[in-house]
């Protein structure tokens, strides 16, 4: 198990990689960005695995006005 920093929570779960996580949490990858430690991740990167204490940020697009 690795324990790391989700949008302010800390969620302790499987290793896993970033794309793995977001298909599990969100359910889709459509409008959706990634930041690692601040650092924005390219759709490309996101096969690097979420290392222990990693601080995870993930951003949805929602329409809407």
């Amino acid at each position: 198990m690795i324990t790391f920093n989700f949008n302010g929570e800390m969620v302790e779960t499987q290793p896993q990689s970033i794309e793995q996580f977001i298909n599990e949490r969100i359910g889709s990858d459509e409008g959706v960005a990634v930041a690692v430690g601040g650092a924005v991740v390219p759709r490309s990167q996101w096969d690097r695995d979420i290392q222990p204490g990693d601080v995870v940020d993930v951003l949805t697009a929602v329409q809407g006005g």
